[in-house]
């Protein structure tokens, strides 16, 4: 039987392991507001060109306005999860914008979209369902598709005809209800979903379709609505998720909006949102307030076009390896792992 001792060295082994990869994550604390500018723990003040404050309402006076105008008017937090004592007023009305933002239904909050999407899946799809995901999906949606016992289908990234293949699959499976999930946006690449072909095969095979748009709601399609607006397939797409922690202020936050029907029984049945504290009143007091912004003007976003259009052209003209696109995620390909890291 191994002591204490030795099973904490096959921890930290794991770890010399990782560093000598050179694959070792740090940490480089920031000690001012998040910010295209940053000062750095230790003194040093950087350009920052890493973070997902797309729009760069990370330090929104107007919304830290409207965060302290909620912590006088609704206090620090909640303790309670939604059911018991934990939902105020602004979480509904929060939960109402997002729908209207959207054009969808209905709305339900999460802790993080992480949450969202690890609680989806298992709420909708049994054995004799399917899900089929998209190979470059999101950690979250990976997640939350293990933990629901529906048949397994992966596809190509973004590639319509392995998509129909495993929609066929699944209907020789006998497959009950059908599930398409996919990102957005693949963050990693600045790949925009080809939503229109994921619905059009969704119509064909009368499957479901949800998209993960954290990396889109707020600055993608010409009103910010995300990549449903962007591929002209809005009210086509039946489950939304999305994060308040990218885009929309960069706080922390998520949800699922989506078909009235499936919003319905995830409340009743969503483990995280059953058994995690409420948003945190401020957070939901100024993403009312962002909201509103976001309907005022799409003069945020529109700068954002402009400024990845620049730079991605600068990128290119002086001889970098980038992935064709018009997103804001804009990877320099190095075709390495550990010369990334290093660079």
């Amino acid at each position: 039987m191994a002591r204490k001792n030795d099973i904490l060295s096959i921890f930290a082994k794991t770890v010399e392991e990782i560093k000598e990869a050179g694959l070792f994550k740090g940490e480089a604390p920031i000690a001012s507001a998040q910010g295209a500018r940053v000062r750095l723990e230790d003194g040093r003040e950087v350009i920052n060109m890493c973070a997902n404050n797309y729009l760069g309402l990370g330090d929104s006076p107007r919304l830290i306005e409207a965060a302290k105008k909620t912590y006088d008017e609704r206090g620090y937090g909640m303790a309670s999860v939604r059911f018991i004592c934990g939902t105020q007023d602004i979480h509904k009305q929060l939960e109402e914008k997002i729908s209207h933002f959207l054009g969808t239904d209905d709305t339900i909050l999460y802790s993080s979209c992480f949450d969202a999407n690890g609680g989806l899946f298992e709420t909708l799809l049994g054995p004799e369902d399917a899900v089929i995901s998209d190979e470059l999906n999101h950690a979250s949606i990976i997640d939350g598709v293990r933990l629901c016992k529906a048949k397994r289908f992966r596809y190509k990234n973004n590639d319509m005809a392995d998509l129909e293949s495993c929609l066929k699959a699944a209907d020789e499976a006998g497959a009950r209800i059908k599930l398409i999930a996919t990102d957005g946006v693949f963050s990693m690449d600045g790949i925009i979903c080809n939503l229109k072909g994921v619905c059009d095969l969704a119509d064909q095979y009368n499957a479901l379709v949800m998209v993960d748009d954290s990396h889109a709601v707020g600055f993608v399609g010409k009103h910010g609505r995300g990549t449903p607006e962007y591929n002209g397939v809005e009210g086509r797409v039946d489950i939304i998720t999305g994060t308040l922690g990218k885009a929309l202020g960069g706080a922390s936050g998520g949800y699922t909006s989506g078909r009235k029907e499936i919003i319905d029984l995830l409340r009743q049945r969503s483990r995280p949102y059953l058994f995690s504290n409420t948003l945190a009143p401020a957070i939901a007091g100024a993403s009312l307030e962002l909201f509103d912004m976001l309907e005022e003007s799409t003069a945020l976003r529109d700068r954002l076009e402009d400024t990845t259009a620049y730079y991605r052209k600068q990128l290119t003209d002086n001889g970098f390896d980038i992935i064709p696109g018009t997103h804001p995620c804009v990877p320099v390909m190095l075709y390495d792992e550990k010369l990334a890291g290093e660079f």
